[in-house]
């Protein structure tokens, strides 16, 4: 593959309290694991991270099929919930759920724009049969 763009961050600290930083300077934070699995909280987490990427670029890709099939689409929004547990390896591993609203549009053509966009995201691909990822359109 040849990149269009590359991201590029460093991440570093002891595991459980660090900091990312990337090379641009547009994201500089602190990083820490949640309370929920025993760390201190009260800043950015891996996951936070990844379900601030799914669902910017899941919403990108979902205007991007709507403008490449003709469809105005406003107002538009994609959550994404990232879930971590353990994967019974003694590992851990991800899921992923993305709530599509997209108001004014029937329910079953707003379900295909979204099932549309899940085939073009890169992060759709990135995970597509490595975690378990849930498209679902909902009301606002």
């Amino acid at each position: 593959m040849q990149s269009i763009y590359t991201a590029e961050a460093l991440a570093t600290g002891d595991g459980r309290n660090g900091h990312v930083a990337t090379t641009d300077g547009l994201l500089d934070a602190d990083v820490r694991v949640p309370k929920e699995m025993g760390g201190a909280g009260g800043a950015l987490n891996p996951e936070l991270l990844f379900a601030a990427g799914f669902g910017a670029c899941f919403h990108s890709a979902l205007l991007s099929v709507a403008r490449a099939q003709k469809v105005t689409l406003h107002d538009t929004s994609v959550g994404a919930r990232v879930g971590v547990g353990q994967n019974g390896d003694g590992g851990f591993a991800l899921a992923v759920e993305l709530e599509v609203v997209i108001p004014d549009v029937p329910a079953e053509q707003a379900q295909q724009l979204a099932d549309a966009a899940h085939q073009v995201c890169p992060y759709s691909n990135a995970t597509r049969g490595n975690i378990e990822v849930s498209v679902r359109v909902v009301e606002d």
